[in-house]
């Protein structure tokens, strides 16, 4: 007994001990709201204030001490997000990762977005205003990082803190620029179709604009051959192991006095992001004797990408514009070093990088360059045979200016102020969303838009050897899609397809009509639109498209062909407003059907690993509603029966026979149980969150979700044989600005303010985004403080 008694004494000391432990890491390694902290380079005391969701309200004497504090508490929650958003574009992801992540770091690295940031950084003038904020706010950044806790993941990875500087700011923009671009999914997947099947195919897809969709109305006023399915499989895998979400898509619309209840305008923006913990946004406040602005972030940038104050409310969304071109190369047979032009032959510039790899040795690799950018051939390891394809990115092709363009944007007061900063953002292409309490509002597509020879189409690998499909000229930006102040007093943007400029309707990679039609749909009937209704409207998830889908479908199939069970499905589904709650039947019917549509219609001519390619692109989002409307086309053949030429009502009526068994299948014969809850969640996956032991303790949810793809709710996810919706993109944010009362504007983040697990605000925002709940963005100072749940002074260094 005496024995059992000691071992159950040792066992109860161990245990007591690795709790104190625990509870001294979780103590130590936690964000410090409050208490009185030194600060190097600080100028006078600031206070930062945080509310009860942990966002700081920073108040200071001016700004430069202002920023100095945002980077110190931006680090303090969210140091491990900006750590691998700044590693991205440098190639230093497998440091972290390991091998796992070499492609991927390969692949940015002949990006070259690591190049231009180096000259761009080289040659900026150190005494402008927006380069001395940013060295403010990166010091404070490097404040916690030199005395600070490091975040728990750092332990966990193994990897040291290490001081930010500009270049890491410049970088971090680089791959916000490059995740906008579709170009890599499209261009090369449909010149391979374009080869293997013929134009015949090709016509049948809504490849390039579509002249009857709803487009975005422009409106001006004065302001006072071969390629290897294997290369782009590379390049997309590459992408999707990214430990970072990428950016998708938004809805935006500012509604003018005249359609609003008080008379003034009324903002909201719900940018589309991939899913992620720590979610994408940083929110802060900051207020100074001469100014004031309440932001949303992106890990290591000083200047909020969304942002509002008393006087004007700014948002995006993505403009979807095409400015990634890709071209064959022609490599001279008698010399590999050079190829190709309508010059004669030039030596391609060959770049050897090494990347360092957690746990292994070091990877030298090497690729060329044309005069167009990187030969993606050399990047992975692809067959060397394969004729040689250039990627030509606008990004680096330009003087960079988008720090000078978010720098304006942030510091003006007024429309002309505003608008004059957007030219300065050449790319990525955004639609900048904008309104202010003078009653104005405006949308501007910002991008450097450029126009290509007639009939050289942009969506196809262009030649690269004749000079003949080169850009001729960039456009100015007075002639990109915009509205000011439009007669029928609103502007929105849901990613679709602008209305013509320049005599032409720009190529891009644009979105289906789904939310746009819907957008307009609600607003132009409506003209007193208040804070409430526009909270309303922004959590809608009702597609009128996808009820023409069905209706469509419906009308194409033999209903002799089906049981009396299938008949009833088939008549809820013919009945249904197209809405996504949590206890629908007919949306979950709806999604596997359209699943086993696509397959049916154009795996057997694209093979499985095309098909899936395919699924991940804009272009399919578009051809589910074109594509039920050709009756005659050669898709509905499926080739692999060489007997038979099967019709449109044979492969939708298979279709839907197939949908209906993998459901009973997964649930059971009872319809009645198969709800879209079952089948639609959303978890918050953290890059250490994949280990399974860690998966509860770094991961947010999995929760059911109401909402799907291309609703003003956007919910999305990809479509895949399981016939489970995991949603992985969708609303990094839900924000209201109403300029009747601006200090009682509302928003919402997918999780919390916090990405330190160990944080109160890591995830306490999670149910109230799924319940499509909002909170205060609070701007008054007096409540500010009365309700602050902590307050952390920052007092100069010695």
């Amino acid at each position: 007994m005496r024995i059992l008694k000691k071992i159950l004494f040792s066992f109860l000391v161990v245990v007591a001990f690795f709790s104190i432990v625990v509870l001294l890491l979780i103590f130590n390694l936690k964000p410090d709201y409050h208490g009185t902290k030194e600060l190097p380079n600080l100028g006078a005391e600031v206070k930062v204030y945080y509310d009860s969701y942990g966002i700081p309200h920073i108040y200071s004497e001016n700004e430069r001490d202002a920023f100095r504090a945002l980077g110190y508490v931006h680090a303090q929650d969210r140091l491990w997000q900006m750590e691998l958003l700044r590693r991205i574009a440098t190639g230093r992801l497998s440091e972290v990762f390991g091998k796992d992540l070499l492609a991927t770091d390969k692949l940015f690295l002949s990006l070259g977005i690591d190049e231009h940031t180096k000259v761009t950084v080289a040659n900026l003038v150190r005494d402008s205003k927006m380069v001395q904020l940013t060295e403010a706010y990166l010091d404070g950044v490097n404040a916690f990082v030199e005395k600070g806790p490091k975040p728990v993941e750092f332990y966990l990875t193994g990897i040291e803190s290490e001081p930010f500087t500009l270049e890491d700011v410049y970088n971090t923009i680089g791959y916000m620029a490059f995740s906008f671009a579709m170009a890599h999914k499209t261009d090369p997947l449909l010149t391979r179709m374009r080869q293997q099947l013929g134009e015949e195919y090709l016509k049948d897809l809504p490849i390039d604009s579509d002249t009857s969709t709803v487009f975005i109305k422009n409106y001006k006023r004065n302001i006072a051959d071969s390629i290897s399915a294997n290369m782009m499989s590379a390049v997309e895998k590459a992408l999707k192991i990214l430990p970072i979400p990428q950016f998708e898509g938004s809805n935006s619309w500012v509604i003018a006095p005249e359609k609003t209840k008080e008379g003034k305008v009324i903002f909201a923006n719900d940018p589309h992001i991939g899913f992620s913990q720590p979610a994408v946004w940083y929110e802060a406040h900051i207020v100074t004797p001469t100014f004031e602005k309440y932001g949303y972030h992106l890990g290591g940038v000083p200047f909020p990408l969304l942002g509002h104050d008393r006087n004007l409310a700014y948002g995006l969304t993505m403009f979807e514009n095409d400015d990634i071109d890709f071209y064959f190369e022609e490599t001279n047979p008698s010399n590999k070093t050079e190829y190709k032009t309508e010059y004669g032959w030039e030596a391609y510039e060959t770049i050897t990088k090494t990347i360092k790899i957690k746990d292994d040795e070091d990877v030298s690799f090497s690729f060329k360059k044309s005069r167009h950018g990187p030969l993606l051939n050399g990047i992975a390891d692809q067959i060397l045979e394969d004729r040689p394809v250039a990627m030509s990115w606008l990004y680096t092709k330009l003087e960079n200016e988008v720090m000078h363009g978010l720098y304006g944007m942030v510091q003006a007061t007024n429309i002309k102020d505003f608008r004059e900063a957007l030219p300065n953002i050449h790319a990525p292409g955004l639609n900048v969303m904008y309104g202010d309490a003078r009653g104005n509002v405006a949308w501007w597509a910002t991008a450097k838009l450029y126009k290509m020879p007639d009939s050289v189409s942009t969506k196809f690998v262009l030649d690269g050897t004749t000079g003949k499909e080169e850009p001729l000229h960039f456009l100015d930006f007075s002639e990109n899609p915009q509205a000011i102040n439009p007669p029928w007093n609103y502007v929105y943007s849901a990613n679709n397809q602008p209305d013509s400029i320049a005599g032409m309707l720009y190529p891009g990679y644009y979105l289906p009509e789904n939310r746009a039609k819907r957008i307009e749909q609600l607003l132009a009937p409506k003209n007193d639109w208040d804070q409430q209704a526009v909270s309303k409207m922004i959590l809608d998830v009702t597609s009128p498209v996808n009820t023409e889908v069905i209706t469509g479908v419906i009308k194409s199939i033999d209903a002799a062909q089906f049981t009396e069970q299938q008949i009833e499905m088939i008549d809820l589904v013919n009945s249904w407003k197209g809405d996504y709650p949590l206890n629908s039947v007919a949306a979950t019917f709806y999604h596997r059907c359209a699943f086993y549509v696509l397959k049916n219609v154009f795996e057997d001519e694209l093979g499985p690993e095309q098909f899936r390619q395919f699924m991940d692109t804009h272009l399919l989002k578009r051809e589910i509603a074109f594509g039920v409307k050709l009756h005659d086309s050669k898709w509905w053949d499926d080739v692999t029966t060489d007997d038979l030429v099967e019709t449109q009502r044979e492969i939708l009526g298979k279709s839907v026979k197939e949908a209906w068994q993998s459901l009973v299948e997964d649930f059971g014969a009872d319809y009645k149980k198969w709800t879209w809850d079952k089948v639609h969640t959303l978890e918050h996956g953290h890059p250490i969150g994949q280990i399974d032991a860690l998966r509860s303790f770094f991961n947010v949810g999995p929760f059911p979700v109401i909402g799907s793809r291309e609703v003003i709710n956007n919910m999305s996810f990809p479509y895949d044989s399981t016939g489970f919706y995991h949603v992985g993109s969708g609303p990094s944010t839900r924000r209201v600005i109403d300029f009747s009362d601006v200090e009682n504007s509302i928003s919402i983040l997918p999780t919390g303010q916090s990405g330190n697990p160990f944080s109160s605000h890591y995830r306490d925002q999670a149910e109230m985004y799924i319940n499509g709940e909002f909170r205060k963005m609070m701007m008054n100072k007096e409540e500010i403080i009365n309700s602050s749940e902590s307050l952390l002074v920052l007092k100069p260094k010695n």
